[in-house]
């Protein structure tokens, strides 16, 4: 470059600098904008957060008032159209707009706030639309994303986690991304689940997996979620007919807002360590432990703690930029997201990129408006073979040395190094989604509205799981290949009219849906890969063995259509009284001929005690009681289980040789009769409920008694008549029924004193769950794992208990020889299947949460409890590797193997009482703490609106006598798709974890 062109350069750049300064120095200037904010009765309202924003010279800040009530800014420059918001807790907030500031005139505002009695007319999410607090019947409650629980979130329903009265949420395992449960209101279905229904921004999911077993929910980034409804009675839930038996939770997305334009940048990072590590026997116990029992030692002269070589110090780190504003017609919210998370086994990493763009579009005169919502997602998981890992971990000698002196696994005899299983071992998920759904409503007439919804999810998803060859121990090395998609279009067309003639306000609602699902799998595999050759995931045309003996490809398609019609209507005279009736009616094609369409219907009535005249009370500003019934469907079960099922197959216990070479011909196999006369599970749900708010609106809560009945329980059996050309058939079980009762209660206060603001809330559900009328002595529903344990079951559905008793032999201690003693319990002399009882079911009688806020000028901090107690947990891990006879054998276990010294060395563990434990737990779920730096210290907001840090402790300590890794556990052990519950194998460990956070608003 010549010398005149950087002096023309150096020039542009001052050029540019200057003008830079002149229009800082230009928006600087200005003057102090100030005001009081009182209560109705004239009384200074401290601690008050007040807000001045202006979009045309982006300027934007926030303050408190002091303890009489002032506020003040200070260099706010002279500009038109001002907006100045006020809130405090216990009143409805106040919006200022159109506000003037000039030098001859400066800015000052005296406001009275009112009591948040009037706050009852904030809006929450119903199905097909919203609704005010003030004229809901049914059971719904609405967190908002300043509620939800922070630290690593993977999935909506840790957001909600404790949150919710009567909403239990169970993760399978510790893993990043691992499948979540959740229950509203207890399960009520034996063979097609409990999973609510999930509708996100008006797309109603279809709840199937996307490949891998990971939850089919962890492509959405929690940060771009703005609220979650959830509807729990069938008053709230019956709109939505067949898909509503379980419940129903509504998730809303961001939006823009209009006048404004907001950029907005989170970042975190967090390190995760596990938890609680079995208590395994260190190197010098095992081998005093070998030696006491007779054992043989073998040596090896190492000292390795196998649990420590297999888990890492993981780090995580989430990258969120957020864009949203917009004019009058036109809002936009649209946000890239990035998290990049390492579990704390070795090989284990959770990778997701989200980017989501939502759109309204307003059009003549606000008749109609077009929303857009759409988002696009990558997830990749990487996982080694959690189960044969942590086997591994736990069992292995630990004299045994975990690298040679060049640092590759050792190797020895009988056995697997685990680290060697870490190199040989992946199982490698790639699942792309794309959901969006384009909604335009119109304005018919005055208080006449027609929307139509029409919305896409299409996934697909890659999962392969290989094995490398290797020569010691010898392997020949696999590679499995699965591929899912998932497409499910919904279309909706519904009408809504609003009407309010004096004291009487109407809403009526009609529609129709329509959502058709189609879902295919395949499935390949090949065998004897190279050793030291490309990795077969790579390029698995070096696979040898070509035959389909052991490759032979799978697959499967269905599809499933839902025709719907449903109606609702609002009404309410006063304020006070109010009456919701809803009816859907569903037709499926899951269910047979003479049964397509159910009907379900509901009502729900309330009455608003507090606005009665006769009600005078300067403490109680809000007292309604409801009630409400209704019935819902249950269509969660596969498709075409109303036809007959045939198979080919050519083996030789399915056809006969035709030939003296006895080979066996092709044929097809009956396997299940047709039955067009199944249709819908039902649950018929009452509910009664009491909202109250007490001193100004500072103590709020609810209380409700609910009563779900689910019969027409859908159930594989065997047919009525043994002589049959198929074993089994589809069919409801009409006088079979499963009951779930029980009180929630919903305790919330909030106050502030001068600068300090706090709150504290807390909920509690009891809740009993039976069976009843079954017409089987027992239902088997979960099966145990480990050598000399398959096949055996350990839970069931029996008359009088709970879903996922424990039906179990009872241990009752040792007999002379050492040998295990179970209860005789039918007083027959013998020992068998016939003496197991139920001891307890894995469903909590109680689950109970706890959590607060406290503030103090730029500081802030909140904390989260939750737990559950009154149910039992089966430690499978344990029953298949912790007892005297392992030792002895020369394989490690952990020291609940020598609690019973009377045991022999000869005895055997079968499934019993023995390894069932208390699952109760309460838990720190997470503690976090922020700091919002003062806007002074950053420009007084002409270039940042806010700066904040936060520290957020997760799972910071559990108090339980489980002895387990975690007693938050479900694996999934079902037996021919009954659902288990309560079962720990080999189960991914949960983390402890620490995040720091920064979040940028420009």
């Amino acid at each position: 470059m010549t010398t005149k062109s950087k002096l023309l350069s150096w020039g542009l750049c001052c050029l540019f600098l200057f003008f830079t300064m002149a229009q800082i120095h230009a928006q600087s200037a200005g003057g102090a904008v100030s005001g009081t904010v009182r209560n109705a009765q004239s009384e200074p309202l401290a601690g008050s957060t007040v807000t001045l924003e202006n979009s045309s010279n982006r300027f934007s800040r926030s303050t408190q008032t002091d303890l009489s009530g002032n506020f003040r800014f200070e260099e706010v420059p002279y500009a038109n159209g001002y907006k100045l918001t006020i809130s405090n807790v216990g009143y409805a907030d106040k919006v200022l707009t159109g506000l003037n500031h000039s030098n001859a005139r400066p800015l000052q505002v005296t406001q009275s706030l009112e009591e948040a009695a009037k706050s009852l007319d904030e809006m929450v999410v119903v199905g097909y639309g919203r609704s005010s607090k003030r004229d809901l019947t049914g059971a719904v409650k609405s967190v908002k994303a300043e509620d939800f629980n922070r630290g690593i979130i993977n999935t909506p329903e840790e957001l909600l986690q404790g949150k919710v009265a009567g909403v239990n949420v169970t993760a399978a395992s510790g893993e990043p991304g691992g499948s979540q449960s959740i229950t509203i209101r207890g399960p009520g279905s034996v063979r097609s689940g409990s999973t609510p229904l999930f509708v996100i921004d008006g797309m109603a999911l279809d709840n199937s997996g996307t490949g891998g077993g990971a939850n089919p929910l962890n492509f959405m980034n929690p940060q771009d979620i703005a609220s979650i409804d959830v509807l729990k009675d069938a008053s709230a839930t019956a709109i939505y007919g067949s898909r509503g038996a379980n419940g129903v939770v509504l998730i809303t997305t961001k939006k823009g807002r209009s006048g404004f334009s907001n950029v907005n940048y989170n970042f975190s990072a967090g390190v995760s360590k596990i938890a609680n590590p079995l208590p395994l026997f260190t190197t010098e116990e095992y081998k005093r432990q070998v030696v006491a029992l007779g054992g043989e030692l073998e040596d090896f002269g190492g000292s390795t703690d196998w649990q420590d070589e297999i888990t890492r110090t993981a780090f995580t780190q989430n990258h969120n930029l957020a864009l949203s504003g917009g004019a009058n017609k036109l809002t936009y919210y649209a946000s890239l997201g990035m998290q990049l998370q390492e579990g704390i086994i070795k090989n284990n990493d959770l990778k997701r990129y989200n980017g989501r763009l939502n759109i309204t579009q307003k059009l003549w005169d606000d008749r109609l408006t077009f929303e857009v919502n759409l988002s696009a997602n990558n997830t990749v998981n990487q996982r080694p073979n959690i189960g044969s890992l942590l086997g591994g971990s736990i069992s292995t000698n630990p004299t045994i040395p975990a690298r040679n002196a060049d640092g590759t696994p050792y190797v020895f005899e009988n056995g697997i190094n685990p680290l060697k299983t870490l190199e040989l071992e992946k199982n490698l998920t790639t699942t792309n989604r794309v959901i969006g759904n384009i909604a335009a409503t119109l304005r018919i007439i005055k208080g006449l509205e027609y929307k139509v919804n029409v919305g896409v999810d299409n996934s697909t998803g890659t999962q392969d799981v290989q094995s490398l060859p290797n020569t010691v121990p010898f392997r020949d090395g696999r590679l499995d290949t699965y591929t899912t998609f998932n497409r499910n279009i919904l279309m909706e067309h519904y009408f809504t009219y609003n009407k309010e003639i004096d004291r009487h306000k109407i809403t009526a609602l009609a529609g129709y849906s329509y959502q058709d699902i189609f879902l295919q799998g395949r499935a390949t595999s090949i065998n004897r890969f190279v050793v030291g050759g490309v990795e077969p995931i790579y390029n698995p045309g070096e696979g040898q063995e070509l035959t389909l003996v052991n490759n032979r490809p799978s697959g499967y398609a269905e599809r499933n259509e839902l025709q719907s019609f449903f109606g609702r209507l609002n009404y309410s005279f006063d304020n006070k009284y109010m009456l919701t009736a809803t009816v859907r009616a569903d037709g499926s094609s899951k269910f047979g001929e003479n049964n397509k369409y159910g009907v379900f219907p509901s009502v729900g009535a309330a009455w608003t005690i507090s606005q009665e005249d006769f009600f005078k009370s300067s403490w109680i500003s809000n007292l309604k009681l409801r009630a409400g019934w209704g019935q819902t469907g249950n269509q969660e079960i596969p498709a075409k289980l109303t036809q007959a099922l045939f198979t080919a197959s050519s083996s030789g216990n399915a056809s006969y040789p035709l030939t003296p070479d006895n080979t066996f011909p092709a044929g097809l196999l009956y396997n299940r009769l047709a039955n067009p006369d199944l249709q819908w599970e039902v649950s018929t749900q009452t509910d009664i409920g009491l909202d109250f708010e007490l001193f100004n609106g500072a103590l709020s809560g609810t209380v409700d008694y609910f009563r779900k009945i689910s019969n027409n329980i859908l159930l594989l059996i065997p047919p009525a008549d043994p002589v049959q050309p198929a074993p089994e058939t589809y069919a409801n079980v009409k006088d079979m029924e499963i009951i779930n009762q029980g009180v929630e209660l919903e305790l919330s206060y909030r106050n502030n004193k001068g600068p300090v603001t706090y709150s504290v809330g807390g909920n509690i559900t009891f809740i009993d769950n039976e069976v009843n009328n079954s017409p089987y002595s027992v239902i088997p529903s979960g099966t145990a794992s480990g050598s000399g344990l398959t096949s055996a079951t350990i839970n069931g559905y029996v008359n009088g208990s709970p879903i996922g008793a424990f039906y179990l032999l009872d241990f009752t201690g040792f007999d002379r020889d050492g040998l295990s003693v179970y209860r005789d319990a039918n007083n027959d002399g013998f020992i068998n299947d016939r003496d197991r009882v139920v001891l307890g079911s894995a469903l909590p009688k109680k689950m109970f949460s706890l959590f607060g806020t406290v503030g103090y000028k730029n500081f802030d901090m909140a904390i989260n409890f939750n737990g559950v107690s009154g149910n039992k947990l089966y430690d499978n891990t344990e029953n298949a590797g912790s007892y005297k006879a392992l030792i002895a054998k020369g394989v490690n276990t952990t020291t609940s193997a020598i609690k019973y010294e009377e045991e022999a060395t000869t005895n055997d563990a079968r499934v019993s009482s023995r390894f069932l434990k208390n699952g109760s737990f309460f838990r720190l779920n997470n503690l976090a703490l922020g700091y919002t730096l003062p806007l002074s210290r950053i420009g007084n907001g002409q270039f940042f609106k806010q700066i904040r840090f936060s520290l957020t402790g997760q799972n910071l300590f559990v108090i339980t006598k489980y002895d387990g890794y975690d007693p938050e556990v479900n694996t999934d052990r079902n037996i021919a798709s009954v659902s288990s519950y309560g079962v720990d194998y080999l189960s991914y460990p949960r983390a402890r974890s620490f995040i720091l956070g920064v979040n940028l608003q420009f």
